[in-house]
């Protein structure tokens, strides 16, 4: 077993170019990186969880209504977020080749897209918001509070997404302990707002899902304000230090910068419109199934993002430390750093599976007392802990290639997986258990396992394109 973890099980086959770092050397380097991001995505997530759990304290109804806003969100911000795949990986590669001043080039001109990008979704979004809602499974229960929530979320996308942004950039600097602050920071708002609002206490209006909306654009404001100091500020914990910028800088739009941003987030664009309709189309399968299935549903995705949250901070240590590695020109430590990567997700993966499977009841009894919901949420449990080992390996190996710049190969898994695979097995196991059968309470069941297959066949086309090196003579 200590073999495994071995610098020398992570070397690649055509061996070392340079001086290789001590394994203590190159497992602490990745989680210095990793661990404030982990740190960051748990805690943001476990935040979303307990939004989730005072939301329920409403009802089934508000847990459901809540969820449905979920993927048309998602979809409104995946502009955004195939922008900042882009934005992450030039910074990283520019922080290896050592061109500070062509990084703080990106970020500028990254600000002014999304910034012109957010106001025209912005007003696109909360004009079309009832009938996104009512595309994404909304019952005359959930409608109106659904409509509410994701109106006031939208309003707000401005400030939402050149956060976004900025943290970004920070994380392929390999800032990850900046975004913490800013991120956790802000949750914590979410969550004191939450109580503040949702219930009416210490004489504040009772305001249920509108509360929990509010909350959350109180949050995101004060994570505005907090990324923007982490660029323009100056003090003794290392803000403005490689990404600096300021009123008198150059923001004439720099095509060079534009076009860098925009192929590589025009290929993470397909990757994050794949996801964002498989999700969406899933999503809207399991709500058919009726509002108490769906709060099941919505109740074990927390745990699966929880996990989720988990490898992708250890995938940002990836993506950061590849793209430094290839600036530097070391095809070896890309390799090296992104197996770590991998290797502490897999401990990583068996540790939740292990949690999740065997306080499975304690946990679902968190956000709910309805014993239907409940027993529901209990059974896909144990999906969601056989979920960890694929889901993981995944996540932490995209990473790695979109570090390197490979989105169109994870764009095209993507594409195939999740807009496919995904939505068409969820939609024949709903038939098959639902319709023909009429085991009821097993299509959920059903649904659930038609991602574990999604994820399985996406983790094994990863994996292969890794092992090939094709990624490592992309040039950016």
């Amino acid at each position: 077993m200590k073999n495994i973890f071995s610098v020398k099980s992570l070397l690649p086959p055509s061996g070392a170019v340079g001086d290789i770092p001590s394994t203590r050397d190159v497992y602490s380097r990745v989680l210095s990186i990793a661990m404030p991001s982990v740190c960051e995505m748990v805690l943001m997530s476990l935040i979303s969880s307990i939004d989730t759990m005072m939301v329920g304290t409403i009802g089934p109804e508000a847990i459901a209504a809540v969820g449905i806003v979920g993927q048309p969100r998602m979809l409104v911000l995946s502009i955004f977020f195939a922008l900042n795949i882009g934005v992450t990986a030039i910074v990283a590669r520019r922080k290896g080749e050592g061109r500070q001043a062509d990084a703080n080039t990106t970020l500028r001109n990254a600000i002014m897209i999304v910034a012109a990008c957010s106001i025209v979704m912005m007003i696109l979004s909360v004009t079309f918001s009832r009938q996104l809602m009512t595309l994404a499974g909304a019952k005359a229960d959930t409608i109106d509070d659904a409509d509410a929530y994701f109106r006031i979320l939208n309003l707000f996308l401005p400030v939402n997404t050149l956060t976004l942004c900025i943290c970004a950039a920070q994380r392929g600097v390999g800032n990850t302990r900046i975004t913490m602050y800013v991120n956790v920071t802000s949750n914590l708002v979410n969550v004191l707002f939450n109580y503040l609002l949702i219930g009416g206490n210490w004489g504040f209006p009772r305001l249920e899902v509108r509360g929990a909306a509010y909350a959350t654009v109180m949050g995101l404001s004060v994570g505005f304000v907090l990324s923007i100091i982490t660029i323009v500020g100056h003090g003794r914990r290392g803000y403005a230090g490689f990404l600096h910028l300021s009123a008198r800088d150059n923001w004439k739009p720099d095509i060079q910068s534009i076009k860098a941003v925009t192929t590589l987030g025009g290929n993470a664009m397909l990757e994050q419109v794949a996801l964002r309709f498989g999700f969406f189309a899933y999503a809207r399968i399991v709500a058919e199934l009726g509002t108490m299935a769906f709060a099941a549903h919505q109740i074990c995705m927390q745990f699966l993002n929880l996990s989720f949250t988990c490898a992708d901070g250890i995938g940002i240590a990836g993506t950061s430390l590849v793209g430094q590695m290839m600036g530097a020109k070391r095809p070896d430590l890309e390799v090296i750093y992104a197996k770590a990567a991998q290797r502490i997700a897999l401990v990583a993966a068996l540790l939740i599976a292990g949690t999740v499977a065997i306080f499975r009841v304690p946990l679902v009894g968190l956000f709910t007392q309805d014993h239907l919901v409940a027993g529901l949420a209990c059974q896909v449990m144990i999906v969601v802990a056989v979920f960890q080992p694929f889901q993981t390996a995944s996540v932490v190996i995209s990473g790695a290639l979109r570090g390197a710049g490979d989105n169109r190969y994870v764009a095209k898994v993507m594409l195939l997986c999740v807009a496919i695979i995904r939505p068409v097995c969820a939609m024949a196991a709903v038939y098959l258990l639902g319709t023909v059968l009429n085991l009821g309470d097993m299509a959920l069941i059903g649904a659930w396992s038609a991602s574990l297959i999604d994820m399985v066949i996406r983790m094994t086309l990863m994996y292969r394109r890794f092992n090939s090196g094709k990624w490592q003579e992309i040039v950016i």
